[in-house]
């Protein structure tokens, strides 16, 4: 455990941050499971699922949770599997 003042504060700073992105990668991960499993049944909507997954995708690109290039890769096969 840090002595300093500031050392003490980053810590408790970096376990916040740690926890809500957990919980944003988690939610990102929800939302992308759902699309896929209404889009393997075909379900009638997979198109709003559609959109809070690539919703979710972009909010976790701008959050820095995950690197453009991926989120952009992962819009375009959620894309794919939406067009099938």
């Amino acid at each position: 455990m840090p002595q300093i003042k500031s050392a003490i504060k980053r810590v408790k700073t970096q376990a916040a941050n740690r926890e809500r992105n957990v919980a944003q990668m988690s939610a990102l991960r929800t939302s992308v499971k759902k699309f896929k499993v209404a889009a393997a049944s075909d379900a009638d909507n997979k198109q709003d699922l559609y959109k809070a997954a690539t919703r979710a995708i972009d909010m976790a690109s701008s959050k820095g949770l995950i690197h453009k290039n991926k989120a952009g890769r992962d819009k375009s096969r959620l894309s794919a599997l939406l067009a099938k």
